[in-house]
């Protein structure tokens, strides 16, 4: 399977955050705690670089904990603030603020020393499609001030949002980048959703999923539709569709309904919190 997706208003988007990169002082980057490498943009700490750096793993109710603290040192390690959340439920979205202002610590003393007094702290929140950035800005805010959907390209356009008299943000497009290098990265995108699923072959995806958790998260297909996992994945998807009644007309099994199935359980969390990512070893 080969994932590209880059429809042409992200190409505007980037060009955009480019010029508004010099109005700001931290970059908020929000990625996806199943995910945590690949769902971060490679140009971001291009465009990022010499400005103060948080990096927000949401979704982290769907993710493996012990493998999200993993993620967490490995991106403390290279110097980024970082805060596990869940944007939905608001988990974790106490600490942001006071992580912002420690993150932006020595702008703000700097301001101080040329006698500048309440100037906000003004941040980007940057991330791909489908990652919660929108989700995130409306529970942070309070209200809702970004458009939110679970489907990839809801924000168009920028807009700058007042948190409060210390914070104010600015919301970015979800942007991909043109070529992914490593086409394992673009499967961890498509099945966490941030490629459109209309240009996706679905049962091939659902295989590929298949895969992964056979290899880190042995026996949870089995708990979960109460079937044996067999060796042969087609044959697994076959047990699935047979152990949820997804079928077509004549009563054949549909492998394609049941692959559609199996992919939104994963992103729901219905098959447990799962991780897709691993940080490199040491």
């Amino acid at each position: 399977m080969n994932f590209q997706w880059y429809p042409g208003h992200m190409t505007k988007a980037k060009r955009q955050m480019q010029e508004d990169i010099k109005l700001i002082d931290l970059v908020v980057e929000i990625v996806d705690a199943r995910i945590p490498l690949s769902s971060r943009n490679p140009d971001i700490d291009e465009l990022g670089k010499n400005k103060y750096r948080l990096i927000l793993m949401n979704k982290a109710d769907l993710a493996d904990k012990k493998v999200t603290d993993q993620w967490s040192n490995f991106f403390k390690e290279k110097g980024y603030f970082v805060v596990s959340l869940d944007a939905r439920s608001k988990n974790g979205m106490k600490s942001i603020s006071d992580i912002i202002m420690e993150a932006c610590k020595e702008k703000i003393e700097r301001d101080l020393k040329r006698g500048i007094k309440n100037r906000p702290v003004r941040a980007m929140v940057v991330g791909i499609p489908n990652v919660g950035k929108s989700t995130f800005i409306n529970s942070y805010a309070g209200k809702a001030c970004a458009k939110t959907g679970n489907k990839p390209g809801v924000t168009k356009g920028k807009q700058w949002i007042r948190l409060n008299k210390n914070v104010e943000l600015l919301d970015t497009p979800g942007i991909l980048w043109p070529k992914f290098e490593d086409q394992m990265v673009g499967l961890r995108l498509a099945l966490i959703g941030s490629i459109k699923d209309e240009i996706l072959n679905t049962d091939e995806l659902a295989i590929e999923l298949i895969k992964l958790l056979k290899t880190s998260y042995p026996g949870v297909l089995a708990e979960r539709y109460d079937i044996e996992e067999v060796e042969d994945n087609v044959q697994l998807l076959c047990e699935i569709a047979r152990s949820r009644n997804c079928l077509s007309k004549g009563n054949e099994l549909d492998y394609s309904k049941a692959a559609i199935l199996l992919i939104d359980d994963f992103r729901s969390g219905k098959l447990g919190k799962l991780s897709l990512e691993f940080p490199p070893e040491a």
